[in-house]
């Protein structure tokens, strides 16, 4: 099973997201994770190869399970790890091979082109706490056929245990 960790940086109520050529669509900065490394590692690094820059204040935000089905078969199926940072330091590419890369609004998150799981993992990771888990399920032309989230604070986990 692929495993991808992405970052979302943000700062000064604004986030660093990438457009990408393929479809338009935005995206958080990352890639796949190389053999051996951690979910930690990899997001740190896709996210320094993407934009130039090494973020700061790096913390988890979301585990999901990607799923594409067609005809009612699952076609693939790949983990994404989000995290989120607060800081940076450098100066962010203009445009890499992956991409565009833009400052936007913290709002602009519920109306730019992305994929719809994307939007509701970026979301969280930008403005409520805890960690949101979650399984997507996708046509194989990124059309949501459904979404089953959960999501845990360190302050319920104290209030149950």
């Amino acid at each position: 099973m692929q495993r991808i960790a992405n970052l979302l940086l943000i700062k000064n109520n604004k986030v660093l997201l990438m457009k990408k050529p393929r479809r338009d669509w935005y995206v958080a900065p990352g890639g796949k994770m190389e053999s051996g490394e951690s979910i930690y590692e990899a997001a740190i690094r896709e996210f320094k190869e993407e934009t130039g820059t090494e973020p700061f204040g790096v913390h988890l935000k979301g585990v999901y399970t990607m799923m594409i089905q067609e005809g009612g078969k699952t076609v693939d199926e790949w983990m994404l790890f989000t995290f989120r940072a607060t800081e940076l330091h450098g100066t962010p590419y203009e445009e890499t091979r992956e991409g565009v890369l833009e400052w936007h609004p913290v709002e602009s998150l519920r109306t730019l082109p992305m994929a719809e799981g994307d939007r509701t993992n970026l979301l969280f990771a930008a403005c409520q706490e805890g960690v949101q888990y979650g399984t997507f399920y996708y046509t194989p032309e990124f059309e949501l056929l459904e979404e089953n989230i959960q999501t845990s604070t360190e302050e319920e986990n104290r209030q149950h245990g």
